[in-house]
């Protein structure tokens, strides 16, 4: 293949297979929007790179003439570009379910480009608080905002994070009908899967605490959690309260919002919960992303004992 400067526009046969692959990987493999606009840019970027590289907007038939040669020009190029491993390895497995997809589809050979391996890369370990920080930051986001009923909400969300383990956009997808919450919640994770999450009380007194001072009406259909105006709060203003908290505590900017999921997880894990459970409590998918945090609580272990061990 000849090299090429510029990447060139979409064909719009490249375009409608692309938009039928990723109708078809929603609806077969139940992917959030996320992933799926995640996937959708994997592949522009792939399908852009194969423009410039021949000089011609790729069509079917290039997919059918990909060596691994092509693939590792196309890593090269990311990589070039400032792309990190882990991304790039995402980036590369959905290109070779499209060029999977589109072999079935079009009648083509391609074992060639899909022998090509992807990147390796170290998964990093997450960085939980310690329970005090955790537990001070919880108090602090009651102060974080002159308004009572903003600051209440802010403290609401960030102990369910915490004390039931949710991502924040889980909590910020809750609405009036999921109150009042019993022993367990049920909350719709990633890629729609659903989980029973037990709610401690502590975060349950922290959500009736807000909706008594919270100036909209509590209806089924509407958010449990509102912004200033009435609609459903933005993620940025849990971030920022999160920020302000970190700043007074002068935690680092690992102490995020997701950070106190990271913490719900590490410090079950530290009290003796089981992988299974925790596994099933984050609804993750993959036990492996689950022993990720075997990880920290063996990182944390090699680093009291270098502190302390007299011979260390």
């Amino acid at each position: 293949m000849s090299g090429g400067a510029e990447p060139l526009a979409l064909a719009p046969a490249m375009a409608d297979n692309l938009a039928r692959w990723l109708d078809s990987e929603k609806a077969t493999r139940d992917l959030s929007e996320h992933t799926i606009r995640a996937y959708q840019a994997d592949l522009l970027a792939f399908l852009a790179f194969l423009g410039g590289y021949h000089g011609t907007p790729a069509l079917p038939a290039t997919l059918g003439s990909l060596t691994q040669t092509d693939m590792r020009a196309f890593a090269a190029a990311e990589r070039g570009r400032g792309l990190g491993a882990r991304s790039l390895a995402r980036r590369l497995s959905a290109t070779r379910s499209f060029i999977r997809w589109m072999s079935d589809r079009h009648g083509f050979d391609a074992s060639r480009a899909l022998a090509a391996r992807s990147p390796k890369f170290t998964r990093s370990l997450p960085r939980p608080l310690a329970p005090d920080q955790a537990e001070a930051v919880l108090d602090i986001a009651g102060d974080t905002h002159p308004e009572p009923w903003i600051a209440a909400r802010d403290t609401a969300v960030l102990t369910l994070l915490y004390g039931c383990g949710l991502r924040i956009s889980e909590a910020l997808n809750l609405n009036g009908a999921d109150w009042p919450f019993r022993e367990a919640l049920t909350i719709r994770g990633k890629g729609g899967k659903e989980r029973q999450v037990p709610v401690l009380p502590i975060a349950r007194e922290a959500v009736a605490a807000y909706l008594a001072v919270c100036p909209w009406p509590l209806e089924p259909q509407s958010p449990l959690f509102r912004g200033a105006r009435g609609g459903r709060l933005n993620q940025a203003l849990i971030s920022g309260a999160m920020r302000h908290a970190r700043q007074v505590m002068g935690l680092p900017p690992t102490a995020t919002p997701h950070a106190l999921r990271h913490s719900f997880a590490t410090h079950l894990l530290a009290a003796g919960g089981d992988l299974r459970t925790i596994q099933e409590l984050l609804g993750h998918a993959s036990l492996a992303t689950t022993q990720v945090y075997t990880g920290v609580d063996d990182a944390r272990l090699l680093a009291v004992y270098r502190s302390a061990h007299p011979r260390a």
